[in-house]
């Protein structure tokens, strides 16, 4: 198959098992698999960029997937006055000291002379820290117990939820350049260790750190940029098309919501797709592989490679927030203990690897098949296993073996992965 008809065929594919599950299963379950397949794929976009561009270990996707997460809250929901009147001045007084303190000590560090810097930063940061945590406890305490069961935060903006979805790249980009700053000068693995830990640390502030989203408690009813539910049942004139398609007012609604998200999402894929394969063919991608490739000779040749990592870490990282927006918009709360590694660090390399890594078409394949694949493995699963227990009588083994399909998930990721490796190691739609 030609390298312009194999892309094609295999989205096609991947086109016919969606709507296929719409006929078998239900339209619902077909837009929401359709739903999240869009959000993956931008989520392995930003993968694609960092490791099929530049050949950068990033473990910490989690991370910048929670701070696009957050970013929804902080733009959209309206703000607390009386949490704010509580202590929100101070809240910003005490971080504005940690951050005074913390440059501080890098300009000391910069400035003063071998001799002394080491005291003088230490001396700095900890004064820095007494102070900070002086001015930022007590306003912490304050604003959380301001009607802690329904609030206890200082809120956010109250803007449009669609101006969260940039900022939640702004977020993660600004994130990736702190990681960046000080990580990419190590070696692969010293970066995957410090991408994971400063994935881990982000989700422990977001549930920790309640006057900032309210921690474990949640954050629910968020905005949303599509027409409510219920607001569409008590429509008439939505009822009434409803009911010229053959359809009851509740299933309509919620077909077009999900509709609604769907070209949403859409736009933002084919607009990032479009600007990744520009990116790509410019001089700027064929440098970004050259560098992938040898850095040494790029490096002999006057690339400042650690400037060009940074780059690519930055756009890759912002891709992922913004992906981590949409989703939590989708979703309608923000829910910090969902921010697990399996899901939304291990399952993301999953897509690019499958998909091809270095070919952005193969990331959004590999973001809808593999998403496909992740939610539909259970059930097939379970009617599978169903199938083969049938004639067993009662007792341990068909026990065992009906409990076992909750693992199915696991053992079909690792068996795809280890099929596309064996057998095309480059990924479906490899790199040309």
């Amino acid at each position: 198959m030609s390298n312009y008809l194999r892309p094609v065929a295999m989205l096609a594919l991947v086109a016919v098992l969606i709507v296929g599950t719409g006929f078998v299963q239900s339209w619902n379950s077909a837009l929401l698999i359709l739903n999240m397949g869009l959000v993956s794929a931008v989520m392995s976009l930003g993968v694609n960029l960092q490791w099929g561009f530049a050949g950068l270990f990033n473990v910490g996707v989690m991370g910048f997937v929670a701070l696009g997460g957050l970013s929804v809250v902080l733009v959209s929901m309206p703000p607390v006055p009386e949490a704010w009147s509580a202590g929100g001045a101070r809240i910003v007084a005490g971080l504005i000291l940690g951050v005074g303190a913390i440059a501080a000590a890098i300009v000391a560090w910069k400035t003063l002379s071998k001799k002394v810097r080491g005291w003088a930063v230490a001396g700095i940061l900890v004064v820095g820290f007494i102070l900070y945590r002086m001015v930022l406890s007590p306003a912490v305490d304050a604003v959380e117990s301001v009607n802690a069961a329904s609030t206890g935060y200082l809120g956010g903006l109250g803007l449009p939820v669609l101006l969260a979805w940039p900022v939640g790249g702004l977020l993660a980009a600004g994130a990736a350049w702190i990681i960046g700053k000080t990580a990419l000068g190590l070696r692969s693995d010293y970066l995957a260790i410090a991408t994971l830990g400063i994935a881990e640390i982000i989700i422990a502030i977001l549930k920790n750190e309640d006057w900032l989203a309210r921690g474990v408690k949640n954050v629910i009813g968020l905005p949303r940029p599509v027409p409510n539910e219920v607001d569409l049942q008590r429509d008439p004139g939505f009822v009434e098309s409803a009911a010229g398609w053959g359809l009851d007012p509740t299933t309509a609604s919620t077909l077009y919501v999900k509709a609604g998200y769907a070209l949403l999402f859409a736009a933002v894929l084919v607009v990032l797709l479009i600007l990744a394969q520009l990116a790509l063919k410019s001089p700027w991608g064929r440098m970004m592989r050259a560098i992938r490739d040898n850095e040494t000779a790029a490096r002999a040749m006057g690339k400042d490679v650690t400037r060009r990592h940074l780059q690519v870490f930055i756009l890759g990282s912002a891709l992922c927030g913004i992906a981590g927006a949409m989703m939590t918009t989708l979703d309608g709360q923000l829910t910090p203990q969902s921010y697990q590694p399996l899901r939304y660090t291990f399952l993301i390399w999953v897509m690019v690897i499958v998909g091809g890594s270095g070919n952005n078409y193969g990331a959004v394949l590999g973001g809808f098949l593999i998403w496909f694949l992740w939610v539909q493995v259970e059930p097939i699963g379970q009617a599978l296993m169903g199938f083969i227990t049938a004639g067993m009588g009662e007792g341990w083994l068909k026990a065992h073996l009906l409990d076992s399909v909750q693992h199915m998930r696991l053992l079909t990721m690792g068996v795809v992965l280890l099929l596309v490796l064996r057998f095309s190691p480059r990924g479906l739609l490899p790199e040309r």
